[in-house]
């Protein structure tokens, strides 16, 4: 139970701690300053996301995210949300290839070549159907994590761990609610794929708490860390080399690797969403259906979708609040004691 609970949660994590979470980015623009509550209540909202999804996909013992949705939103919602999902996960894998393209620039490797690399090795992740995906990511999450923690947690002690909650400065905990939204729609279909294979409650229990655990705490930490820093953050693209400008240039080797992990994390749990849910239409090894996706992205990295993504974060910030109100209220509007009152 508890090395499959494990391995669903590193898949958790594994698809939110992508490259806009790990270089600061994301989080910067949602929380900031006076979002101590807010992190708290995002892990508490993630965490009960987590497992009512898990809940439902378990119970339908799906491949794929359809399934979920349909039962969160009806049959006619879904469909408008299915193909919302498809063009974010596609949009996402696009920018992702593209990012480890850029990421390798550090170790003079052109941009093209980066792009080549990455897609290979993402087709490569699937020649051993889907179970090689979650595998390798039960590896190199906890890789990712650890380095991660382990750089802020040197800085914090370099400026001697100035970390304080303030409960009367707590003005920005609406943003839990955006921030849980962003995320909610690669949790659905992450977690849709893999409904069929989860064997107990327990499991559901241990990745939906240790992931909203692990974020929530990884979110506090960072946060805090990049207020430190929070008036030189508007001349960095990436908020994390603002904590490490005064390390040594192998750390910055070092912690650009650690990006293009979570780039790659973030491309393959992508994919691998894409291929389940097209599973049931499309026939073939799952690597076929991996290298097909990826060439059809190849090409459109060259263009930058940067403008592109910074318009549909916010928009299905927006779209996504239905969505987060359909999974919590879930438990209550299909209580037994409710349905049998109706």
């Amino acid at each position: 139970m508890w090395g499959s609970g494990l391995k669903w949660m590193f898949l958790i994590v594994g698809t939110i701690i992508g490259a806009g979470y790990a270089s600061g980015r994301e989080l910067w623009e949602f929380f900031g300053a006076e979002s101590g509550l807010a992190i708290i209540l995002f892990s508490i909202l993630f965490t009960v996301c987590c497992f009512v999804v898990l809940l439902i996909a378990n119970q339908k013992k799906t491949t794929h995210y359809l399934p979920v949705l349909e039962a969160l939103l009806g049959k006619k919602l879904a469909k408008a949300y299915d193909v919302m999902i498809v063009v974010y996960l596609f949009s996402v894998t696009v920018i992702m290839l593209a990012g480890g393209g850029a990421t390798l620039e550090v170790y003079k490797i052109p941009s093209w070549a980066g792009i080549i690399l990455i897609s290979c090795l993402v087709v490569l992740m699937f020649i051993r159907e889907t179970d090689g995906m979650t595998k390798i990511n039960a590896f190199l999450i906890p890789i990712l994590i650890v380095c991660l923690v382990a750089v802020l947690l040197v800085y914090q002690y370099s400026i001697h761990f100035p970390i304080a909650f303030h409960f009367d400065l707590q003005h920005n905990w609406p943003a839990a609610l955006t921030f849980t939204s962003l995320n909610i729609l690669p949790v659905i279909a992450i977690l849709g794929a893999i409904g069929g294979k989860i064997e107990s409650r327990g499991e559901i229990i241990i990745a939906s708490v240790g992931s909203g655990l692990t974020l929530g705490g990884i979110s506090y930490l960072y946060n805090e860390s990049l207020l430190s820093v929070a008036q030189e953050i508007i001349f960095y693209e990436i908020p994390l080399f603002v904590i490490l400008k005064h390390y040594p240039s192998v750390m910055v080797l070092a912690i650009s690797l650690l990006l293009w992990l979570a780039i790659y994390t973030t491309a393959t749990t992508g994919v691998f969403s894409l291929i389940s849910r097209f599973r049931p239409t499309i026939q073939g090894p799952a690597w076929l259906i991996a290298l097909f996706l990826v060439a059809c992205m190849a090409p459109l990295t060259t263009f930058g979708f940067s403008t592109l993504i910074s318009v549909l974060y916010p928009l299905y910030g927006v779209l996504n609040l239905y969505v987060v109100a359909a999974v919590l209220l879930y438990p209550v509007t299909h209580h037994p004691a409710l349905k049998r009152r109706s």
